[in-house]
């Protein structure tokens, strides 16, 4: 049992090498890096292709899913660099593997990078990829009881997209319950609401991005926060 321990630890230290030497390279070429966490169908992929068809910023996107190549064709149709890593049957993604679809990204000129992680609310979160912040997708159709089911994802991320908002008429769904919730596990979280393919919500999401990634580029201070 303490050799399986040790080999576990020994895995996990690895990574988080690997993760650290992303976060550098990330910074020394002033790219924000996000991690996009949802179930299977919440509309990461959606949210993608209508975030990357209007916001001004230069992107790549790394796809993680168990098999296929369907998310990241759909993003290449909007002339966006992006590499597909599969799982072959793993939950999540890890540092490993996402460094090595970065070292197939032209990522000179690029601004934003993100990964769609593996969908599942639960493992994804647990790892560090070297990202700025983890962004965490939930639909309106899954049920507004998701935030403390899973509260280590919302309790990590910096915003929460509430997707499909254009269902709540015809699904049993409570904003104040879902948001309330959200706020009980942590105060502060950036919130959005979008029903990405109208467009709806889609500024402000785009707005927080372009801020996230002017706080990026900005000149550090010798303490290590933005002058």
């Amino acid at each position: 049992m303490t050799r399986r321990l040790e080999i576990r630890q020994s895995v996990f230290a690895r990574d988080e090498r690997v993760a650290g030497e992303i976060r550098r390279e990330m910074a020394s070429r002033g790219i924000l890096f996000l991690n996009l966490i949802g179930s299977p169908g919440a509309g990461k992929t959606t949210l993608l292709e209508h975030t990357l068809g209007r916001t001004s910023l230069r992107c790549a996107v790394v796809e993680g899913d168990v098999a296929t190549d369907r998310d990241a064709a759909r993003i290449a149709a909007r002339k966006i660099p992006v590499v597909q890593i599969n799982t072959q049957g793993g939950c999540h993604l890890e540092a490993h593997l996402v460094r090595r679809g970065l070292e197939a990204l032209p990522l000179d000129g690029v601004d934003l990078v993100v990964v769609e992680n593996v969908g599942n609310l639960v493992c994804p979160a647990e790892f560090d990829l070297g990202e700025d912040a983890k962004v965490a997708v939930a639909s309106t159709a899954e049920g507004d009881d998701k935030p403390l089911k899973y509260p280590s994802l919302f309790v990590q991320a910096r915003g929460v997209v509430l997707t499909k908002t254009d269902l709540l008429p015809h699904v049993p769904f409570s904003r104040e319950r879902f948001w309330g919730d959200v706020a009980l596990l942590k105060e502060g979280t950036e919130r959005f609401e979008v029903a990405a393919p109208r467009g709806e919500g889609m500024e402000a999401w785009i707005a927080a991005l372009e801020r996230w990634a002017a706080e990026k580029r900005r000149p550090k201070a010798p303490g290590g926060a933005p002058q």
